[in-house]
């Protein structure tokens, strides 16, 4: 499935945060807003993270997903994403995290001593839009 115009709009907006679904290991709900993006070329949804959080236990044990996106000026209807992720990885997220943290803020990302960022890349299985 590709990701809609809509949702890569909003993915890369510096206005939009993405809220991610998790699942626990208990089977409870896990749900963090992140800074989104995506890459079109590929379809996938890109978020960036730190090792050691809940949500990346939870991703590598279970890797089914949902990711949440509604514009400040337009709450409804959101765009949601149901995933599967495809890759977790840190080769270039420091990097990459440079870049969204200049999106969303203007400056880049003040690196965290002994912090592994990692890149999420999550194809979307299933997305409800109110645009193609």
């Amino acid at each position: 499935m590709t990701l809609p115009d809509r949702a890569i709009e909003l993915l890369t907006r510096p206005d939009v945060l993405a809220y991610l679904a998790t699942t626990n290991a208990d089977g409870s709900p896990h749900v963090a807003p992140l800074w989104g993006d995506a890459d079109p070329a590929a379809g996938l949804v890109v978020l960036n993270t730190a090792d050691g959080r809940r949500k990346v236990e939870n991703m590598r044990r279970d890797p089914r997903v949902m990711v949440a996106l509604h514009a400040p000026d337009r709450m409804h209807p959101p765009v949601l994403i149901e995933g599967t992720v495809v890759e977790i990885t840190s080769d270039g997220a420091l990097e990459h995290m440079q870049g969204v943290a200049r999106r969303y803020t203007g400056d880049g990302w003040t690196e965290v001593p002994g912090q592994v960022r990692l890149i999420v890349r999550i194809r979307p299985d299933h997305v409800t839009t109110d645009a193609p």
